[in-house]
């Protein structure tokens, strides 16, 4: 029986367990949703207006995996699909390529960055295999239309700062252009605050703006060498402020005071306090 988008039966969807034939379903949906008999909203949406969604819905789901609840991930996975599946649609309205093409390109893709497993190539570790992945994408650089031909090409520029210094130093460690040890990096950290000392006591903005970028390049090599998500741990540290803060403030609302005027030495106190409890 096949499943009427006239008139749906959830039952049957309910029964329906093959993940092509629902995914047969969710293009069906995203089609009429676009076409004439469809939603006015949906309809109007592009490829630009859509940028913003899909953004968040990667965020969502990345916080639904940091939250360790199944079933979050599920609905925030479905989510991420659906902006997948809307960017195909359009491109199909618009004549620039179908949901078949999507598919097709990325198991092309799979097939050959994974000569390891689909091919005669060996590979005995991780570093091996990563390593090869850089080798077959500086060839489909090379053989793209892409102007391009940069080991950090294909890396956004709109990934959060940490996440996308990690990236470039990543990419560039493949190459061999590394520090062998974490020592190395750490006494780097500290040539690089010197650094940042001196240009912001002579009061020079810009170069105090530069080492500080060069300080925090620093330091997110280092988490990298001592397998620190540098990315995860900035959040970490953001998520505990918020928590002591709150937790200072609520202290002082029992004890009737005013948090903010309070002296920075009362409210130091209270931050040792709020950092004990939790």
């Amino acid at each position: 029986m096949k499943f009427d988008l006239d008139s749906p039966d959830l039952k049957l969807l309910d029964s329906m367990d093959k993940p092509e034939d629902l995914f047969v379903i969710l293009l069906k949906i995203m089609k009429r949703l676009r076409s004439d008999r469809g939603c006015l909203w949906d309809r109007e949406q592009n490829h630009v207006s859509l940028k913003k969604s899909l953004i968040e819905e990667a965020y969502e789901t990345v916080e639904a995996i940091d939250s360790g609840n199944p079933d979050n991930l599920r609905e925030e996975l479905g989510d991420l699909l659906l902006q997948v599946v809307f960017h195909g649609q359009i491109a199909e309205d618009d004549h620039s390529f179908t949901q078949s093409d999507i598919i097709k390109t990325i198991i092309k893709k799979l097939l050959r960055r994974h000569p390891h497993v689909f091919g005669d190539i060996s590979a005995g570790s991780s570093r091996e295999i990563l390593e090869n992945w850089e080798d077959i994408k500086k060839e489909e650089r090379r053989n793209s239309k892409k102007e391009e031909d940069s080991i950090f090409s294909g890396i956004p520029h709109l990934l959060p700062a940490l996440h996308y210094a990690y990236e470039i130093q990543n990419r560039a460690s493949r190459l061999g252009f590394d520090w062998d040890r974490a020592e190395d990096v750490y006494r780097k950290i500290l040539e690089e605050l010197n650094e940042l000392k001196k240009e912001a006591d002579s009061n020079n903005r810009q170069s105090a703006a530069d080492e500080m970028g060069d300080l925090l390049f620093s330091i997110v090599n280092y988490g990298r060498h001592l397998d620190i998500d540098i990315e995860k741990s900035m959040k970490d540290s953001c998520k505990r402020f918020i928590e002591r803060f709150n937790l200072m403030e609520g202290i002082a609302r029992e004890r009737g005071q005013n948090f903010k005027e309070l002296s920075l030495e009362e409210k130091d106190r209270l931050w040792e306090l709020a950092k004990k409890e939790l």
